[in-house]
């Protein structure tokens, strides 16, 4: 599908990529991952053709199709479901020639077409993928330019999804996601029958979503087989092989040295130092592993304060005047709370933020809080509100006004900024420098509750870990509305859902409320196939012998599962016992580790088949019940 050749790019004295290669199969599900910086987006701009490389070549299979869904939101006066159905060109062409054409044998080559693409459903098929994405029946039917950038780009990824190229790039397509839209584009991508690359940064859909990791770093790239986790695994077995074999190389070289420098001055020994030294100048040296570092983030200690920090009574508040977003509120937060609110956006969760931030102000009801609690809130429309043309200095010495320069500096240290950085103007930044400068900014006053919205969308993920490991060490209380479920996870130990008006206590985990979700959107659907159905049946009712044939393909489909399951869990079990054998670990088999390596490998790619025949399994389940209801 897509051959990367010893391709060469640079931005001005910067070298992004240095003879990189690699080779991308048909309907490969692909995660392009490395640190912020490293040229994941230009090497999208490359295989798109919107940049040109230095050297080296990229091929695509001719006649494929393939889309780059990036960080440009579309706009305009269509609605949102025009916007989507315009994206596909044949189509809407073949449509407006079928209003015009007049030759017989021409029209029945366009309604032929228009039936291959599947032409008739195009409108359901659009408005499923804008409803995946959060956008209902109402909202599909309102212009572009009535929405934010954020809700637009969505759009954008709506129109790729439903054109179905045979490649599909996506430039960190999580950004501005709801968790509700994160879980439905994991589903459809884990089911998209072509090929997918897809910059990320979002831990949990790379797992469930991606069958093999590209890491791009130091300029090459490497594949790696298997999820996030996977990778992870084996590249740390991969360089601790590496380091092994350039401590053993390095071993070789000073003793092959050593016999050069002895004897190559005596006329018996010449011709073996000659030799020797032969060696030396062919044996290819190992680099050494330089392993990436991620600045952490220091958060600091908040004056203990007596609980609650905060009481909501009868709380209920909003924008405009008798019109609530959220009413009827009684809660508390506690100084060792850490609570994620869940829920689709538009439902209030930053609305929430925003009354807890003391940025919006009670329409009904009571809140109570100490005089002296320290309010932290960070949130991604802050980046628009900083000073393009300041320093990170500027930005802190205006909120430490009686610090010295020196606890200044040290202050943006602590969150990555060297003497260089903290100098540099805010425009030059990149979007995760940015985002940590925000950080600074919302902690120099060591905060008892941080009200974290949407934090890690610029942060790549050892940013991400980095950010997680600070906020587990926070002493104070912590708010997080977030996307991405492994930050949830990992800090949240309290789910509350902002739906319906209110906010509701959630029990259970991030695990549980997406199979919830899964459930609801289930169960519409399921709902809504039986209103078809009904319609059907007031038109007449089938034989026995329809539904008999009905059934037959459907118990069959379910009981081809249930083989397929049983055999893919028994290839489990077989790679289990010889991941169990001691012989791969203690040097007495051949190529123990490696082989170990490919049998963890192995294993992550079967449980990925496994939860999706589970999936499959389910789904042909309910089919088959449904039709014999």
């Amino acid at each position: 599908m897509l051959h990367i050749k010893d391709l060469t790019y640079r931005i001005g004295d910067r070298l992004l990529l240095d003879h990189a290669t690699a080779r991308i199969t048909a309907g490969q599900k692909l995660g392009l991952i490395g640190q912020n910086g490293t040229g994941k987006s230009t090497l999208l701009g490359l295989i798109t053709g919107a940049l040109m490389p230095e050297s080296g070549s990229i091929s695509i299979r001719p006649r494929a199709s393939f889309t780059l869904v990036g960080q440009e939101a579309p706009s305009g006066p269509r609605t949102l479901i025009s916007a989507v159905l315009d994206a596909h060109k044949e189509m809407r062409a073949l449509e407006d020639e079928a209003q015009t054409a007049t030759d017989p044998n021409r029209i029945a080559e366009i309604h032929t077409r228009l039936a291959d693409i599947d032409a008739h459903s195009a409108p359901a098929r659009a408005a499923a993928i804008l409803s995946g994405l959060g956008f209902d029946q109402a909202a599909q039917e309102r212009p572009l330019d009535s929405y934010s950038g954020g809700w637009r780009m969505r759009v954008a990824l709506a129109a790729a999804l439903f054109t179905r190229p045979d490649l599909l790039l996506l430039d960190e397509p999580t950004n501005y996601l709801d968790l509700e839209g994160v879980i439905w584009l994991e589903n459809f991508l884990r089911t998209y029958p072509y090929t997918v690359v897809v910059v990320s940064h979002d831990r949990s859909l790379l797992n469930r979503a991606i069958t093999s990791i590209l890491h791009l770093e130091g300029g090459k790239l490497v594949a790696y087989a298997g999820g996030y986790d996977d990778f992870e695994q084996a590249r740390l077995l991969r360089n601790e092989q590496l380091a092994s074999m350039k401590s053993k190389q390095d071993a070789q070289r000073r003793h092959l040295q050593s016999f050069v420098d002895r004897f190559r001055a005596q006329a018996n020994k010449a011709s073996q130092a000659q030799s020797r030294l032969k060696m030396l100048e062919k044996m290819q040296p190992i680099a050494a592993v330089v392993e990436e570092h991620t600045v952490p983030f220091n958060f600091p200690k908040p004056a203990p304060l007596s609980p609650p920090l905060i009481t909501l009574d009868g709380i209920s508040v909003g924008y405009h005047e008798n019109e609530p977003v959220l009413s009827h509120l009684d809660m508390r937060i506690d100084p060792d709370d850490r609570i994620a609110l869940l829920g689709s956006n538009g439902n209030g969760k930053s609305t929430f933020a925003k009354l807890l931030s003391k940025r919006l102000k009670p329409m009904g009801g009571k809140m109570t809080m100490p005089r002296s609690l320290k309010v932290g809130y960070f949130a991604q429309h802050q980046l628009d509100e900083l000073h393009e043309k300041e320093t990170p200095i500027d930005h802190m010495a205006r909120l430490m006004a009686d610090a010295t320069e020196t606890k200044v500096r040290t202050r943006l240290g602590s969150f990555g900024f060297s003497a260089d950085k903290a100098d540099r103007r805010v425009e030059t930044l990149s979007g995760g420098e940015k985002a940590r400068l925000l950080f600074a900014l919302m902690t120099h006053a060591a905060p008892q509750v941080m009200i974290l919205d949407e934090p890690t969308n610029h942060l790549d993920i050892d940013s991400r870990e980095s950010l997680i490991r600070a906020l587990n060490d926070y002493e104070g209380a912590v708010i997080l509305i977030s996307h991405d479920r492994r930050l949830v996870e990992a800090c949240a130990d309290r789910l509350w859902i902002v739906e319906n008006g209110g906010i509701n206590v959630f029990d259970g985990n991030i695990e549980d409320y997406r199979q919830r979700l899964l459930r609801e959107r289930g169960a519409r659907s399921e709902s809504g196939e039986r209103d078809a159905a009904s319609d059907k049946r007031k038109n007449g009712r089938r034989s026995s012998a329809d539904k008999r044939a009905r059934l037959a393909p459907l118990r069959q489909a379910v009981s081809d599962m249930e083989q397929k399951l049983a055999y893919l869990n028994e290839q489990k079990e077989r790679i289990a016992r010889a991941l169990n054998s001691p012989a791969l670990y203690d040097g007495s088999q051949p190529n123990g580790p490696a082989k170990a390596a490919h049998l963890q490998q192995e294993q992550g790619r079967l449980e990925k088949l496994i939860a999706k025949a589970e999936d499959e399994w389910l789904t042909a389940q309910d089919k088959l019940e449904e039709a014999q209801a």
